[in-house]
């Protein structure tokens, strides 16, 4: 029994650690995989990109969105527009889209569709300062900006109306809606030249009636705006503190208006002519000197000739008039020598008197810049 069961017992105890020991190896062998966290560590990858992927999209929009305010929008064509001007480069601000204009644009705007372009050059155009554009409005498909400046020391603002020209590429372009030209309608009397901001101009040449140009009505002429027009008239005979006109409304009409007046050296010029006349009146030996503001009237007999002198001469004062010039009255006297015989008795008795007339006249500029003088009396020429 003891042999048996120890042989019985023995079997059983050494198959415990036989069974014991697969079990232990297996629980070393499975572990849990390291898969969830390498699938956590890459979608915080993809979010991180992803965010740096929408930071760099809106920093490229946003980049594009200042490149295109700073070069592409309306308010930076006008400033460029306006730029041009304030750089004196006309020719380049004429050429941008919208600013040129045809004679039946101006026509159908109610403006001289004859307009001279003689004032859209770089001589004729004044500096402009501190431009910068204060505000831009959309309303519908145009855009309205405007833009302040400083006009050798006025201070203007315009405002312009833009709309869309398409585009190049993603940038899009523009052009002006309304032209930002306007028409200056000039009236100088007293000269058929005159000069603006410095350049000079002929009626003749800016009239579409070319030398056969009333010298009394206004010359239209295309100017920029915005801009500042200096208009005088500096001439040996005529001249002009000058008229300053601020160009601030695109297509529109500016009536200007400049009177001239004779200068110091044309007065001294006609109160010599004057006095030379009527010198040379003085040698004509008779009652009434041909076409000469004096004379005298005796019903009697002269036995000899009358001999004239002028004891007082004119003070010559010139004003405007119409295309010319006119005298203004002015008193003279004249002095008389001569023997009257009377037709009723024969006596001789010798007259010397003196006598009071007045002076009058007109003066004629001719197209050589030359003057006419025609000195003239209450009813003598």
């Amino acid at each position: 029994m003891d042999a048996s069961s120890g042989g019985v017992s023995a079997p059983a105890a050494a198959a415990t650690p036989a069974t014991a020991a697969p079990a232990t190896d297996a629980a070393q062998l499975v572990q849990p995989p390291a898969k969830p966290r390498r699938r956590r560590s890459l979608a915080l990858d993809l979010t991180l990109l992803g965010v740096v992927g929408a930071v760099l999209v809106a920093a490229v929009f946003a980049a594009w969105g200042a490149i295109e305010r700073e070069y592409y929008s309306p308010s930076a064509f006008v400033e460029r527009y306006v730029g041009l001007l304030a750089d004196g480069r006309a020719g380049d601000a004429l050429a941008m889209p919208g600013v040129a204009v045809s004679s039946a644009e101006l026509k159908a705007a109610g403006l001289p569709a004859t307009a001279s372009d003689a004032l859209l050059r770089s001589a004729a155009l004044a500096p402009l300062d501190e431009v910068r554009v204060i505000s831009e409005e959309v309303d519908g498909d145009v855009t309205h900006v405007t833009v302040a400046y400083t006009a050798r020391g006025y201070d203007g603002t315009t405002t312009f109306d833009v709309e869309r020209d398409g585009s190049i590429g993603l940038a899009p372009t523009w052009r002006f809606a309304k032209s930002p030209l306007a028409v200056m309608n000039l009236g100088v009397t007293g000269s058929m030249s005159f000069d603006v901001n410095g350049f000079q101009i002929d009626k003749r040449q800016v009239s579409p009636d070319g030398v056969d140009a009333d010298p009394l009505a206004p010359v239209a002429l295309l100017v920029f705006s915005p801009g500042l027009y200096s208009v005088s008239v500096d001439t040996a005979i005529s001249s002009t503190p000058g008229v300053a006109v601020l160009s601030d409304s695109p297509f529109h009409a500016i009536p200007v208006s400049v009177q001239a007046q004779p200068t110091d050296e044309f007065v001294s010029v006609v109160q010599e002519k004057v006095e030379e006349f009527l010198t040379a009146c003085a040698t004509q030996q008779v009652l009434q000197p041909t076409a000469c503001p004096f004379g005298y009237f005796v019903q009697d007999r002269i036995d000899d000739l009358p001999t004239w002198s002028i004891v007082t001469q004119p003070t010559v004062a010139v004003e405007p008039d119409g295309a010319g010039w006119r005298i203004l009255p002015a008193e003279a006297v004249a002095h008389i020598d001569v023997d009257i015989r009377s037709i009723f008795d024969g006596r001789v008795r010798p007259l010397s008197e003196d006598v009071p007339f007045i002076v009058k006249g007109t003066i004629t500029v001719q197209p050589d810049g030359s003057a006419s003088i025609v000195v003239t009396g209450p009813d003598t020429q």
